[in-house]
């Protein structure tokens, strides 16, 4: 039996060990954890990737989104516009920030928001609207932002699985007045721990940031606002600057594997992989195809050593912690439909073209089995 990981963070540790064990020896050597050089050489290198003015480094994904939203003037009582279908964080940010998120439906070729739903969504409270660009490919910001722009809202992009993607020759990151990146181990750009960020090129929201991040300080011991300890660590800043550099080779593995993953899949019946817009550059955080009887065909691909996941196995709106805003079955039909049928393929940069294969061979075998049953 032929073993196919999900992801494989062992293959990327391994071929950046020394450059790994030099940070963790040099800041060790220093005891310089915390807001030190480190933090910053990163938020400059990583403002500059996402051709932003500022980059602050803070302690996860969900954090990042949270940030992002307060620094863009969302708090109590307000509502934010989010996509139903994405992880739990991105509403969570939102509810944390003591705002409502107010779902939208998703587009059934790419699984991003559907900007022709925002309209309904707004209301007098409506504050932003959250684009995720999901599972690496940008969401379709020119028209998010003509309706952002007749509404007065602001857009904060979730690009928290989106590092290094692109809409239209602009950076995720540089597209609205805000953006959440997460550096969770598994992202395109992972830190060895949690971690996140948020950019900008608006010098008050990156202070704003740098405020919430660090107990509402900005010189030793006056607190200019109540804060969080919501810091990125500066081990994990280094890690992140050191892998910073291979982030566009990766991308590119990246790609070259779903260009495999498409030819592959054309010959096999029932197996629908998600489009991706002619004007992005997509990164392919995850590659995702659609299937029917989804379930059973990744139990058998797991007992042939196939590992798999579903991103996600319910919207946001079936989820019991939101139960309380009133939303039920069928509100969503495009995700509640697609929830049933998507399923993330082995993906990650030194993935290759024989796991691929093996994949795919074990894919088509599963499908013809439960349209044998």
């Amino acid at each position: 039996m032929t073993h196919v990981p999900f992801v494989d963070l062992r293959a990327q540790t391994r071929e950046l060990h020394d450059e790994l064990h030099e940070v963790f020896e040099s800041v060790l050597s220093r005891a310089a954890y915390t807001m030190g050089p480190e933090l910053g050489e990163f938020e400059a290198a990583f403002a500059a990737f996402c051709r932003a003015g500022y980059c602050a480094g803070v302690s996860s994904g969900t954090d990042a989104v949270r940030l992002a939203l307060q620094a863009a003037g969302v708090g109590p009582g307000d509502e934010v516009v989010v996509p139903v279908n994405t992880f739990m964080a991105s509403a969570e940010a939102v509810s944390h920030c003591g705002a409502t998120p107010a779902f939208v439906d998703c587009l059934p070729g790419t699984a991003n928001l559907d900007p022709s739903l925002l309209e309904g969504a707004i209301t007098p409270r409506t504050k932003a609207i959250l684009p995720v660009h999901l599972y690496g490919q940008p969401a379709d910001m020119d028209a998010i932002g003509e309706v952002a722009a007749r509404h007065g809202l602001a857009v904060v992009e979730d690009a928290c699985q989106a590092h290094g993607a692109a809409y239209k020759g602009r950076p995720c990151g540089s597209l609205g007045v805000t953006a959440a990146f997460s550096f969770y181990p598994g992202k395109n750009l992972g830190a060895l721990g949690d971690g996140g960020a948020v950019v900008t090129s608006d010098a008050a929201a990156d202070r704003t940031v740098r405020l919430l991040r660090n107990h509402g300080e900005e010189t030793k011991s006056v607190h200019e606002v109540v804060g969080y300890c919501n810091r990125l660590h500066n081990l994990q800043a280094g890690f992140l600057l050191a892998k910073l550099a291979h982030l566009t080779q990766w991308n590119n593995a990246r790609c070259a594997a779903a260009l495999r993953y498409d030819d592959l899949l054309a010959a096999v019946s029932g197996a629908t992989p998600l489009g991706c817009r002619d004007d992005v550059q997509h990164v392919y955080h995850l590659y995702v195809v659609q299937v029917e009887g989804r379930d059973t065909v990744r139990e058998r691909l797991g007992a042939e050593g196939v590992q798999t996941g579903i991103h996600y196995p319910a919207p946001l709106h079936l989820q019991p912690a939101y139960k309380g805003l009133g939303y039920g079955p069928g509100d969503f039909p495009v995700a509640e439909a697609m929830a049933a049928r998507i399923l993330s393929l082995p993906m990650f940069p030194e993935i290759t073209l024989q796991q691929q294969e093996c994949v795919v061979e074990q894919l088509a075998a599963a499908i013809a089995g439960g349209a044998a049953a």
